[in-house]
């Protein structure tokens, strides 16, 4: 499969790339909010669809071709596989822990991206000045952790946090994974097998352990329509877009606005106070995942090489 040139971010991709982090950060909101009139998995399967659809809307629009060839199938279905079992997770996190948490500790996606980026994407190498930085973040997350020792165990807060920070490492996974796959398969492709994998097994798995009575709230409208056409639509093709033509890291250092803006919408739309704990763990794992995304310029310069001239070198 031919490497894609990848280069850094311009100003302009960078604020668009901010924005999206912004626009991501009030998923676990909009996902919270549904969880009082729906369960997890099903909110899940819904939010599938109608990303689904937009992702269908948009292919037609740009005339992608969607025939899926052979050589594709493998590893469509796996990267299918992977966005199912991250969403389950991430899911199931948010109805544990408080959407503070979860917004705070899907940071560490960046920690997990900068590691796996080192092994799996040309030019983009984890300098050892940067394993600092990941050490600042795990600190940041067991400060956050904490929260669920206040006033004896709190085993919710603390099996919500623990699904979380897996989601955040599948996450990480899958966009690695997906960056790989998007020097050779159209984005739509790839979004569209993942939503319609996704709504298969969430449709089943919710069939047969959310048996709870649900209701078409307004709340849960409005959770859909954000996680569904802003999210699962738009973010996702932005995303997708983004790390098909940017470091994977250095979109992921951006992202590190995700939790003061999350913290504060959490605030905000659901009246969670954010604790000092969750303050000064959010601080910390910010901090450690923009120091474990520095790069030394000469090196960024050399990553912007064409992949033919890297390989002769690196």
């Amino acid at each position: 499969m031919a490497d894609t040139q990848r280069k850094p971010l311009s100003p302009a991709s960078g604020a668009f790339a901010i924005l999206v982090s912004i626009l991501w950060s009030g998923n676990s909101i909009a996902i919270k909010a549904g969880l009082d009139h729906a369960g997890p998995l099903r909110i899940g399967w819904m939010r599938f669809v109608a990303g689904g659809l937009v992702t269908l809307v948009w292919a037609i629009y740009t005339k992608a071709d969607l025939r899926v060839h052979r050589a594709e199938l493998r590893p469509l279905i796996l990267l299918g596989l992977l966005f199912t079992v991250q969403i389950i997770f991430m899911n199931l996190g948010i109805k544990y822990t408080t959407a503070g948490h979860a917004l705070s500790l899907n940071v560490t996606t960046a920690i997990w991206t900068a590691l796996l980026s080192h092994f799996f994407i040309s030019g983009d190498r984890l300098e050892k000045s940067r394993f600092l930085g990941i050490l600042v973040a795990y600190t940041g997350i067991v400060v956050i952790s904490l929260d669920g020792l206040r006033s004896g165990v709190n085993r919710d807060i603390l099996l919500g946090d623990a699904l979380s920070l897996i989601s955040a490492f599948l996450l990480a996974s899958r966009q690695i994974f997906a960056a790989r796959l998007v020097e050779g398969i159209d984005s739509n492709k790839i979004l569209l097998t993942q939503f319609i994998m996704g709504s298969i097994f969430f449709v089943a798995i919710s069939a047969m352990f959310e048996t709870e009575p649900w209701s078409w709230a307004w709340e849960l409208w409005a959770s859909l329509a954000y996680q569904g056409i802003v999210i699962a639509g738009f973010g996702f093709i932005a995303s997708l877009w983004l790390i098909s033509r940017y470091f994977p890291s250095r979109l992921a250092a951006l992202g590190l606005i995700s939790p003061i803006s999350g913290i504060i919408l959490a605030w905000i739309v659901l009246g969670e106070n954010p604790t000092s704990n969750l303050w000064a763990g959010a601080i910390l794992v910010m901090i450690g995942a923009g120091l474990a995304q520095r790069r030394k310029h000469a090196r960024e310069m050399t990553d912007s090489r064409p992949a033919s001239e890297r390989s002769a070198t690196d």
